[in-house]
């Protein structure tokens, strides 16, 4: 049993997949807020299949681009269950999550582009062929520098409408999108290691000035 899970935007979404296909799935109610919500989700998702820990076979994590805080507690708790249950842990570009639903549910036709929020009236954001393959990207971008006449698959078109006007679903990843580009290998594969493109809004602080 694959589990998977994706904390790169601000909702949390979890899903199982027996190899055949996903037969799990749910997304939290609250946004940012990745660290309460997403072992719970992990519970569930276990409990209301009568499965325990020990029958995962595999971890499947979305790397970002995303927020700092949102990514790191995703990728703690992939790469700690994967060792805890000595399984594989699996890397997936979240923006190639998207793409991957967009192509096959068809909402788009043609190069398209993949848009989320990366706050600060920014976007993160790749360009796809018709197949879904990344031609570019992922970068960070303001949406005017960016804007487009192409379908835009995610929440930065909605979010900014003026610079991409043709909108197209999903607006949000899927878990279980990111368990079937796993185990379907639709995407490249990663180690869990997080896509922040920027630096996190914290940093240390610098060297106490001397006092004269």
């Amino acid at each position: 049993m694959l589990l998977a899970f994706d904390t790169a935007t601000p909702l949390v979404t979890v899903a199982l997949h027996d190899g055949d296909d996903v037969v799990w799935q749910a997304a939290s109610e609250r946004r940012l807020q990745h660290g309460e919500q997403l072992a719970p989700l992990i519970e569930r998702a276990l409990g209301e299949n009568g499965l325990v820990r020990q029958d995962l076979t595999a971890v499947a994590v979305g790397v970002g681009p995303g927020p700092f805080t949102g990514l790191r507690v995703g990728l703690v708790t992939a790469r700690t269950l994967a060792f805890v249950l000595d399984i594989p842990v699996y890397g997936v570009c979240t923006l190639d999550v998207l793409a991957a639903e967009a192509v096959e549910s068809g909402t788009v036709t043609g190069e398209f582009v993949v848009a989320t929020d990366a706050r600060r009236k920014e976007v993160y954001l790749a360009t796809y062929d018709v197949t879904g393959a990344r031609l570019d990207g992922p970068d960070v971008a303001r949406p005017a520098d960016v804007a487009t006449e192409r379908p835009v698959v995610g929440e930065g078109a909605v979010l900014y409408a003026e610079a991409f006007p043709h909108g197209a679903g999903p607006v949000l990843p899927s878990a279980g999108w990111l368990a079937r580009v796993v185990a379907e290998e639709r995407a490249e594969l990663h180690d869990p290691e997080p896509l922040y493109l920027r630096r996190p809004d914290a940093v240390a602080p610098g060297a106490p000035k001397q006092v004269s």
